[in-house]
């Protein structure tokens, strides 16, 4: 990235953090985002300098139509909601908002040393993988139950059933696992990007840079002597500072951007397993009734992945897993009622 596009950056910055200072009701979280504000077209002044020694000057500033887009989300919907946006736009300070709602408190506590900074971006993963696995299982199982109903309605053989339901397993176990390594190909690319520029950021201009994670942590709501305190004393190790500069500016835990391979694998065994289930009869000769056979093994595989998911939602695991029996059976039914009208009107 050359220096004009640095300076440009810089600049878009400190024009998005005056735009949603005029959105933030807040008085912390606004003064904190009008010290980034500052902070930014310090930043940016510094880089036009480094462009005029160079011979050069910089354009006159516009800020982009993907900027004022977000800007745009950011106003009608608030900061909270459009986060994710607004940190691709090299926006900071988002760890002032929590996880929570958009006019909810933030929802993780003060770190009081810089060995507390950061820690509780380290272990949140294992939760996140498994939700995800329970999800793509429960893909699998309703799109192939509902297909393998689907095509019973339709009058067609066990074979015929056998062989569609094999290759919608596949299909979609494909296109989750293509979806997911191109999702997480791109957010990896992305957030690699931002530690990199982060990286060179902070060997430029590390006083501004802690400057700006002071400010961070003052608009969450420590001291902002003490946070200057803190931020500055960090300085002395340039890696851990960076990796809370990820952490706490960027939101990312640095050593687990997620593997896009891994994840493609993950989603493609965990749509598989669930496609698996209502398909797992037809594969025995001497079942009778597989399509009965099949509508249990999903009814009771359903029930449980509502009642896992519970664990997420804290709802009651019996309702959870009711509800989610529920919603796989009205798919399922749906899906059996069209394959009936199309098979008698075929015929």
């Amino acid at each position: 990235m050359s220096d004009i596009e640095r300076w440009h950056h810089e600049k878009q910055a400190a024009w998005i953090y005056g735009t949603l200072t005029q959105i933030e009701r807040d008085a912390t979280r606004s003064q904190m985002l009008r010290g980034l504000a500052q902070a930014a077209e310090t930043q940016a002044e510094i880089i036009r300098g480094d462009v005029r020694a160079g011979g050069l000057d910089t354009p006159p500033f516009r800020p982009e139509l993907r900027a004022r887009v977000v800007v745009a989300l950011a106003r009608r919907f608030g900061i909270a909601r459009t986060k994710t946006m607004l940190a691709a736009l090299k926006v900071r300070g988002l760890s002032a908002y929590g996880s929570g709602s958009a006019r909810g408190p933030v929802a993780h506590p003060m770190p009081v040393s810089t060995t507390e900074i950061g820690a509780r971006h380290k272990s949140h993963g294992a939760s996140g993988v498994l939700r995800a696995a329970v999800f793509g299982v429960n893909d699998g199982l309703v799109s192939n139950t509902s297909l393998i109903l689907g095509m019973t309605g339709a009058a067609s053989s066990s074979a015929t059933v056998l062989v569609t339901g094999i290759a919608g397993m596949l299909a979609g176990a494909f296109s989750m696992a293509a979806g997911e390594y191109i999702s997480m190909r791109s957010q990896r690319e992305l957030h690699e990007f931002q530690i990199a520029e982060e990286r060179d950021e902070l060997e430029r201009y590390p006083e501004e840079e802690a400057e700006e994670l002071a400010l961070i942590y003052a608009g969450r709501g420590m001291p902002i002597e003490a946070a200057r305190e803190m931020s500055t004393r960090m300085l002395e190790d340039k890696e851990q500072m960076l990796d809370t500069l990820a952490r706490e500016e960027l939101g990312l835990n640095p050593d687990d951007l997620g593997s896009p391979i891994g994840a493609a694998l993950s989603s493609f065994t965990a749509f598989a397993l669930g496609a698996l289930v209502p398909l797992f009869p037809y594969f025995f000769s001497g079942v009778v009734h597989p399509v009965q056979v099949a509508c249990i093994s999903a009814a009771a595989a359903l029930f449980a992945v509502g009642a896992v998911l519970s664990l997420f939602s804290g709802r009651n695991a019996f309702y959870g897993g009711m509800r989610m029996l529920g919603i796989g059976a009205l798919a399922g039914l749906a899906t059996f009622a069209i394959g009936r009208w199309i098979g008698v009107s075929l015929t």
